[in-house]
């Protein structure tokens, strides 16, 4: 008898999972399940073809027909609505039942809401799903003034947004700088100059206490903590995600901000996986939980599941050091491992264009932001991997070109 596999979400996690279950077993019943309209796209181009730069067609990954190639049952607009492990079921809106041997929770986030009065007014945009992206494009080319709010990885994508659709905006941020939690003001700086050279003007020690709306309900300014007015007829609010959980609520599963899992990505409920965004996952390198919400982890996790799921044991664990860029500038961006962590950090400016920052956490490498020379991405990648004792050799490790021979064989994990 065939073993049915059940996988909630369409993301690259979910799909990731799908491709590989069926690669390592021809025979099992494969069943994705989405509550979006469209198969897998690239979250990464979207951004691009919302600043009016792509058009719709390469972004799609998965036409309907990969998965029927595949003998993969896709269910869009299907929102599951509870899971019940001791039945081995899931349910949805419409009242169906799937039964399932393995079950992958793969349902990743929804953007959080601003708290604050009329933060869901016409006009004020979320940037997430291709359906987002669209709604964003079309809306951005017919708006002059523009605000952003998040002064994170993710806002800064709508801050570019503005840039490419000749919005003048302004760029309200809690703190002193953009990413606080990853960049010094020296680093933050090289941003700050970029954006404005884009025509987005980054505003600190901001924020939103309240939207101002027209008659009509469209939004037309934001006020923020300090009574300072910013006129705005497109805004965008990027300040984290919401994690899909409340379908999992009396199933036993345990969340925390996620969903919690080991390094072989298995929740505490038997026959129960999860991957991608919505995992706070065991970090073999950290040695703790922690989260991660790059493209290039959520497919690795899909994957590594998807193994354990098919051999019903813990075949192979999640060992992986994460990066993201930004492309939105004249210069490269990239983030790797866990930057924001970190007890100890070390930095350099080599010139205008060009910085470094490394974070150490009890002595090992635990990832850094590089910003206009990526080519030691792979060295300290390396360094991390290994869970190496460096954080007494920073010098050697800001030299613009590293050379980890160098390193003191004793500062080697024992």
């Amino acid at each position: 008898m065939s073993t049915s596999h059940v996988i909630v979400g369409d993301g690259i996690a979910g799909s990731s999972a799908a491709e590989t279950i069926r690669e390592q077993d021809p025979d099992s019943d494969v069943t994705v399940i989405t509550d979006e309209g469209e198969a897998l796209y690239n979250r990464i181009l979207i951004k691009e073809f919302a600043k009016g730069k792509l058009p719709e067609a390469p972004i799609s990954i998965h036409e309907p027909e990969w998965y029927e190639e595949r003998d993969i049952d896709l269910e869009l607009n299907t929102h599951v609505t509870e899971v019940d492990p001791e039945a081995h079921e899931i349910h949805t809106h419409s009242g169906d039942t799937y039964e399932y041997d393995k079950l992958l929770i793969a349902t990743g986030g929804t953007p959080a809401q601003l708290p604050v009065e009329n933060s869901d007014a016409d006009g004020v945009h979320h940037f997430w799903t291709f359906q987002d992206a669209r709604k964003i494009r079309e809306h951005a080319e017919e708006c002059e003034k523009g605000i952003i709010v998040g002064a994170g990885l993710l806002g800064i994508d709508l801050a570019a947004v503005c840039a490419a659709q000749d919005i003048d905006a302004n760029y309200l941020m809690r703190g002193n700088r953009w990413w606080r939690y990853a960049l010094s003001e020296e680093g933050a700086e090289i941003i700050h100059e970029a954006l404005e050279d884009h025509g987005v003007t980054p505003v600190f020690d901001s924020g939103v206490d309240h939207f101002e709306t027209d008659d009509d309900g469209h939004v037309e300014a934001a006020i923020d903590p300090n009574g300072e007015r910013y006129d705005g007829d497109f805004c965008g609010i990027a300040i984290g995600l919401d994690f899909n959980t409340e379908w999992l609520q009396g199933s036993g599963i345990e969340t925390d901000d996620g969903v919690v899992v080991d390094e072989y990505m298995q929740t505490n409920v038997e026959d129960v996986y999860a991957a991608g965004d919505i995992t706070e996952f065991y970090d073999t390198i950290l040695g703790e939980q922690a989260q991660n919400g790059a493209w290039g982890s959520a497919k690795e996790q899909g994957a590594t599941a998807a193994k354990n799921m098919v051999a019903d044991s813990e075949e192979d664990e999640f060992r992986w050091v994460s990066s993201y860029s930004i492309t939105h500038f004249d210069f490269p961006f990239l983030s790797f491992g866990h930057p924001t962590l970190g007890d100890e950090t070390a930095e350099r400016k080599y010139n205008e264009g060009e910085w470094r920052r490394l974070a150490f956490k009890n002595g090992q490498l635990v990832g850094g932001v590089l910003i206009g020379d990526l080519s030691q991405q792979s060295r300290f990648k390396q360094l991390i991997r290994e869970e190496r004792q460096v954080a007494d050799q920073k010098e050697l490790l800001l030299e613009e070109n590293v050379d980890l021979d160098k390193l003191e064989p004793a500062a080697q994990a024992e």
